[in-house]
């Protein structure tokens, strides 16, 4: 495959931006489209935007998602402050649905899901976050997709240049990459690791930090 075509969600929030910027500048990429709630304000020659209010009314887009080898998911809500219900709607049931209207205007393609460290596959633990992202992750592997790749990083260190990341995190991000380099991915390796997996796919589904950085490193 010469070069890929993407969709992104997630771009106007920290790791999905840093994901649309490594695709932009990547020569594996040729077209993407940042499906999104609001307005991202970049021009550039490789993309478009869809606004779309309601995720779960994803299907009433599809003429506008046809022709994309991949669906990188990179939208996401803290759970802080968060009941479980609500948090539910948001992180599963809007997940699902835009992945079901994705795979119905794409047959074959790749779905990459920007999860968390220490999800909960069993679905059964006390934490609440990690149990959803579990039921989430587990639900979207029952789907059709050629392959789904679950990403689950750690500390995320930004490009320097984006809008989208607050100061204190940056600072707290490149510090722990200095103390703690093993516990930290260039947004760069997550976008690099999720091109790859959809040109040359990965032996697991469940990517933690060593694995993105060994998928970030491949020549696809």
């Amino acid at each position: 495959m010469a070069g890929i075509n993407v969709i992104i969600t997630g771009a106007t929030g920290m790791v999905g931006e840093g994901v649309l910027l490594e695709c932009l500048q990547n020569e594996k990429v040729n077209k993407v489209l940042i499906v999104n709630r609001k307005h991202y304000d970049l021009e550039h020659s490789k993309l478009k935007e869809l606004i779309v209010p309601d995720f779960l009314k994803l299907n009433e887009f599809g003429d506008s998602l046809k022709g994309y080898e991949a669906c990188f998911f990179c939208a996401g809500i803290s759970s802080i402050g968060m009941k479980e219900d609500k948090y539910t709607q948001i992180t599963y049931d809007t997940t699902i649905a835009f992945a079901k209207a994705f795979l119905g205007n794409n047959p074959g393609s790749v779905f990459t899901y920007i999860s968390g460290a220490h999800t909960d596959s069993t679905e059964k633990g006390r934490v609440m976050w990690a149990r959803v992202k579990g039921r989430t992750e587990n639900d979207l592997m029952k789907l059709p997709f050629k392959a789904v790749y679950h990403f689950r990083p750690g500390v995320i260190v930004p490009f320097d240049d984006q809008k989208n990341w607050k100061p204190l995190f940056r600072w707290l991000a490149k510090a722990v990459k200095a103390v703690a380099p093993k516990s930290a991915l260039a947004v760069q390796q997550i976008g690099r690791a999720m091109i790859n997996a959809t040109l040359s796919g990965y032996p697991a589904h469940v990517l933690e930090i060593k694995d993105i950085r060994k998928l970030a490193a491949t020549t696809a």
